[in-house]
Parts: structure tokens; C-alpha cells; sequence
């Protein structure tokens, strides 16, 4: 009798187990319902929310037909790199099988010469891209939330969810920074806000005063990252590229590229940040992020300060003449601070637009239309060569009817 009781026990006993782990893989809590869902796949499956990441769409580089046409659509630099970056870059290909410097020191150091930094507060990238990614992994996570404006650069949102986080995205005030707005979307959630100053793609900036105003709104633990990648095209007097910020707290960054000035191809960024953020950086990033024959080429760019004014200059240039050019009752161009400008067809949403586009691709010019960043009726035109933009000129006056 003795051993049919244990027997019998033993089996209720399982029977109570079965229905625990029922009730337990039941009440799962949501956090972890897709770690248990990608157990049970018959195949690898990403963290939760990669697949609903809109890639990032770079201008097009092709005509319709499949030419190669004249490329205005991805914001390069007018006038070619920097001719001592291009024979520093040359002399490199005598050392390929040499690791190249995993701390970027020259390059920091250069950098830090030029603009009256300190070195050991810089970081190199594979492009400012390859930081704005670190950032995101190093202060973002599943929960948190990161906040942005409404026409800022596509690829925070992409490395916000990439990162487990939401993007929060403020209003503007026609096609401008809304400091009020920034500050009104954090939350106790906030943990990182990005600016792009100038703004890609509408060119608009914030002056000193407003950045600093925003930096005040900002609670301490909230990370502002400001994204100066065209700083060098800068002329408006008013305008401050975030370094002395940096300098004076704990919570701002810095991010710059060389991509505008002339070396989009070779991919190298740079970051300007308080020394415990350059240490957290540090442990996650490649250890050879930036290769050589860029870093080499970069020392070049940043000390060619001759190159670097003349380049400003010309895009100032024929920046100005192109907005002047297609402003008019049927065109409006933003004010522009980068190499770059912003045309807005606003009388026909979005279709006059297309119809622009579709003319300039006709005659062999390759514009960047902006609905991926939510402006449907609008064109983004880089500032190329003369004759190119006097063809720009002429497809789009005849195409408004503006004299």
C-alpha cells in the first residue's frame, strides 16, 4: 500500500508541475515574450524591432536611363578634396599591410591644433555615422526614449530603434528648430537628444544663444548630441559648433565629418566629448575603426586651412546666387547654412515636386527629394560646379514660369 501511495503521489505531483509551467510560460511577462518566441524559431531572429527599421535611403547617383548624370543629391564637397589630402592618400599605398594606428593620435592631435581642442577628448570614426551608432548603444536601450525634430537627420531614428528605444519627434516652426518644442518632448524617459545644426535636409540653423538655451532646458542625465557636419560651410555670424559646450559640462557631444569637406568616400568622423563618455566610447568601438590611408588623408584636410576657406567661400558663392535665383511666388527656397539648399514647391503638394525632380533627371541632374524626412513638396539641391547650377537654374525657372 505503501509503495501504490508514493506512486500515486509521484504522479499528482507532475501532474501539479505540468500545470505550473503552463501557468508560468502563460503569464510570461511581455519583456520577455520575444526572447521566448525566438527560443521556439527554427531559425537565427534579430533582437525585437530590427525588422521594422526603415533603412536609410542615400540620394540617388543614376539617372532614370541608368547614367551616371551630375550628382547634386548627396551634399559632397563642390570643389573636390583637398589636393595635399589626395597626395597624402597616395603615399599610403606603399604600407597596406600595416595595421593602421587604432587610437587615430596624429589625427587627433592635427584636429585638436586646428580647432583649439584637447586631444584626449576625441574620438575617430568610421564616419560621423559609425559615432552617432556607438552613442546610441553606449546611452540608449530597450525603454528609453530619444528625442529629435520633426526634419532632422534620418538616421537617429534608424540607430534609436536599432538601440531598443523610440524616437520622439518634435514639431518645428517652418522647416526650423523649435527649442521649446525639444524641451516639451522630454520626458523621464529622455536619454538622449540629437540635433543636427546646421539641419539636413533644410539647411536651417540655431544660433549660439538658442543651442545654449536648450542645453539649459536639459536635465543633467539627458545626453545632447550635436551634429556639426557642415559646420565648415558655415557663414551666418551667430553660429557656435557646440565645442565650448562640450567643454563646460558633462551631458553634451560634439560630432563632426570630413565627408563634406572632400573625403565622403574614405569615411572618417571625429567627436568632441567629456572624458568619461570618450572612455565608454572607447571600450565598444573597432579598434581599428578608421583605416589608414584616411587618417592620413584627414591630418592633410584639417591642417589645409587655405583649401578649407576657398571651399566655403566658392559654396557661399553660388549657395546665395542659386536661392536667389529660384526664390519666387512659386518656388521658395529656405535659407541655407550648409552645401546645400532646400527648395520647396508649395503651391501643389508634393506632385509639382515630382514633376521637378523628373525634369532635372531629365537633363542629367540628379536632385535628392526629401518625402523620406516627411517634406513631400520639396527638392534638396547640393551646390555643385557653375555650369551645374546654372542648368539647375534654367530647368526650374522654365519649369515655374519665374523669370
Amino acid at each position: 500500500m505503501w509503495a501504490i501511495w508514493r506512486a500515486r503521489t509521484a504522479v499528482g505531483m507532475c501532474i501539479i508541475s505540468g500545470f505550473a509551467i503552463v501557468k508560468a510560460i502563460a503569464y510570461v511577462p511581455p519583456r520577455f515574450s520575444a526572447l521566448l518566441i525566438r527560443a521556439m524559431s527554427d531559425r537565427p531572429e534579430p533582437q525585437p524591432g530590427i525588422d521594422k527599421i526603415a533603412p536609410y535611403q542615400p540620394g540617388r547617383a543614376r539617372t532614370s536611363s541608368g547614367g551616371a548624370g551630375v550628382k547634386l543629391s548627396a551634399n559632397e564637397s563642390p570643389l573636390g578634396p583637398s589636393p595635399k589630402a589626395i597626395e597624402a592618400y597616395r603615399r599610403e599605398a606603399d604600407r597596406l599591410e600595416v595595421y593602421p594606428d587604432a587610437s587615430c593620435r596624429q589625427l587627433r592631435e592635427t584636429l585638436a591644433e586646428v580647432h583649439g581642442l584637447e586631444a584626449a577628448r576625441i574620438v575617430c570614426g568610421n564616419g560621423s555615422d559609425d559615432l552617432l551608432h556607438l552613442l546610441a548603444q553606449c546611452y540608449l536601450g530597450e525603454g528609453d526614449e530619444a528625442v529629435m525634430n520633426r526634419h532632422g537627420f534620418s538616421v537617429y531614428p534608424i540607430i534609436a530603434h536599432a538601440a531598443g528605444a523610440q524616437m520622439v519627434m518634435a514639431p518645428e516652426q517652418d522647416y526650423r528648430v523649435d527649442v521649446d518644442a525639444l524641451l516639451e518632448a522630454v520626458t523621464e524617459r529622455t536619454k538622449v537628444l540629437f540635433l543636427a545644426n546646421p539641419n539636413n535636409p533644410t539647411g536651417t540653423h540655431l544660433s549660439g544663444t538658442e543651442l545654449r538655451r536648450l542645453y539649459a532646458g536639459l536635465r543633467s542625465d539627458v545626453l545632447l548630441v550635436v551634429d556639426s557636419a557642415y559646420a565648415e560651410y558655415v557663414t551666418a555670424d551667430d553660429y557656435e559648433t557646440g565645442a565650448a559646450l562640450v567643454e563646460a559640462a558633462e551631458n553634451v557631444v560634439m560630432v563632426r565629418t570630413f565627408s563634406k569637406m572632400g573625403l565622403a568616400r574614405l569615411r572618417v568622423g571625429w567627436m568632441y566629448a567629456p572624458a568619461r563618455i570618450v572612455d565608454m566610447i572607447n571600450r565598444i568601438r573597432g579598434p581599428f575603426n578608421v583605416n589608414g590611408a584616411a587618417q592620413a588623408a584627414a591630418v592633410e584636410a584639417a591642417r589645409d586651412a587655405e583649401f578649407t576657406d576657398r571651399l566655403r567661400a566658392y559654396n557661399a558663392t553660388w549657395r546665395d546666387w542659386l536661392t536667389a535665383e529660384l526664390s519666387g511666388n512659386r518656388m521658395r527656397v529656405l535659407p541655407s547654412q550648409g552645401n546645400f539648399i532646400l527648395v520647396l514647391f508649395p503651391d501643389v503638394e508634393g506632385q509639382r515636386a515630382a514633376d521637378a525632380f523628373e525634369a532635372l533627371m531629365a537633363e542629367g541632374l540628379i536632385v535628392r527629394e526629401v518625402g523620406v524626412y516627411g517634406i513631400e513638396n520639396g527638392l534638396r539641391i547640393s551646390i555643385g560646379r557653375e555650369e551645374h547650377m546654372r542648368a539647375v537654374a534654367r530647368v526650374l525657372k522654365g519649369l515655374t514660369g519665374n523669370d
